[in-house]
């Protein structure tokens, strides 16, 4: 199998993003699944005009996208994306969207077609915490979580896709001690794990998965 797996350039003043710092580590290869790794723009519609020549070029059979999540203490794999564009700060081409639909007369939401509890669980045989989350915000991150989706499904391609938000890592919290973090061998051993078993179930598991926040 192909596995696209992207994620995002700094943004919002940062020097790093954790997602792509944590991608930068995956290795090229899981269990025999080769795996591209391609950073994107923290840009809305650009971002994914990149992605889907990703697409286009590697043929993948997952696409994954990475995110970085400020204040979340694990590793987040998302259940829906929404349409809608509702940003708090600019993106990194300095546009600030504000209650925009991200595709006019689609769909309200797109869920992940990835297992994503067969994810979380192989996460946390680790020890590395992993949780469902039922919001990807209304950033960039849902903007592609939401386009990538909407691809497939227009485009009529077999691909399975999603998104996972992980917590900033320790390098970025020095000056905020305020803000969870966790280490970057853990990130990246806990998406391993995920892409693991992305590749391997092929229906999700039957498990207690519900937030109350």
């Amino acid at each position: 199998m192909v596995v696209l797996v992207t994620a995002f350039d700094a943004f919002g003043g940062e020097a790093l993003n954790a997602s792509w710092e944590a991608l930068k580590q995956l290795p090229e290869e899981i269990q025999g699944n080769i795996i591209v790794k391609r950073q994107l723009p923290t840009v809305f519609h650009r971002s994914f005009s990149e992605l889907k020549a990703h697409i286009e070029e590697h043929k993948p059979d997952i696409v994954l996208s990475l995110g970085q999540a400020a204040g979340r203490r694990g590793i987040s794999i998302e259940r829906v994306a929404i349409n809608v564009d509702d940003a708090r700060i600019p993106d990194n081409d300095g546009q600030q969207p504000i209650d925009e639909t991200i595709v006019d007369n689609g769909p309200s939401a797109y869920f992940s077609t990835l297992p994503i509890k067969a994810m979380s669980a192989e996460i946390n045989t680790l020890g590395i915490e992993a949780s469902i989350s039922n919001t990807a915000g209304t950033f960039v991150c849902n903007h592609i979580m939401f386009s990538l989706l909407h691809y497939a499904c227009v485009q009529e391609l077999d691909y399975r896709g999603g998104f996972i938000h992980i917590p900033c890592i320790k390098e970025q919290v020095v000056d905020k001690p305020q803000l969870p973090y966790m280490d970057l061998t853990d990130v990246v051993k806990g998406l391993e794990a995920a892409i693991r078993a992305a590749c391997t179930a092929t229906i999700d598991i039957k498990a207690v998965g519900g937030r109350l926040d």
